[in-house]
């Protein structure tokens, strides 16, 4: 009985998140309400605040869990999250392993985009949202500068803001960017991304 009980709240746990991002795509972060989100998920404001206190805890809960695991990202004492995969990337630094990466990341887009799009808009309304946002990204810039600390490259006092920019350019790809869109299709967008990413934190 309690392992029914327990696969119950699971479900109602997924389904609130589920109602939630769907809600936040379609409808706007600001203009969803709890009501909003318990009456999509079939439950009540009751039962959404037994499990979760406040829409800002939701939408916590998609960054946390939802973003991370689509990329892969596991706990890390360091800095909150990490990606071990993009770590050994940067360290290797070869185009071939980063044009790799790169094109393996970019087949997560279509999956990720509802939750990113979610984000960045709760972040515009709601200082607590920017807040962990900013350090959920800081956490991936992390992941370049161990990259390239391991690897020795590049000027010590140079690597932060070389990791803030591939970051920074990647997110910003991986957000907008449709096939055609400015410009370029899927495999033009990997070979200019691939080139940008070699220039800044790889080895040539």
């Amino acid at each position: 009985m309690a392992t029914l009980r327990e696969a119950q709240k699971e479900m109602t746990r997924k389904l609130l998140l589920d109602s939630g991002v769907e809600l936040f795509v379609s409808k706007g972060y600001a203009a969803t309400t709890v009501d909003d989100i318990a009456s999509a998920a079939g439950t009540t404001r009751v039962t959404f605040y037994a499990y979760f206190p406040s829409k800002v805890e939701l939408m916590k809960a998609l960054i946390a869990e939802r973003l991370n695991d689509a990329l892969d990202r596991v706990p890390s004492a360091d800095h909150g999250s990490t990606a071990n995969e993009l770590v050994a990337v940067v360290e290797d630094g070869s185009r071939k392993r980063i044009r790799a990466w790169l094109a393996a990341i970019s087949r997560r887009w279509d999956a990720i985009r509802p939750y990113t799009t979610a984000a960045f808009e709760a972040a515009a309304v709601d200082p607590r949202i920017r807040a962990l946002l900013s350090e959920w990204l800081d956490e991936a810039i992390g992941d370049v500068e161990d990259g390239l600390n391991r690897a020795g490259r590049f000027p010590p006092g140079t690597r932060h803001f070389r990791s803030v920019l591939a970051i920074t350019e990647l997110d910003h790809v991986a957000r907008h960017w449709t096939p055609g869109h400015w410009g370029v299709e899927r495999e033009e967008m990997l070979d200019v991304l691939t080139e940008s990413w070699v220039g800044s934190i790889g080895r040539r």
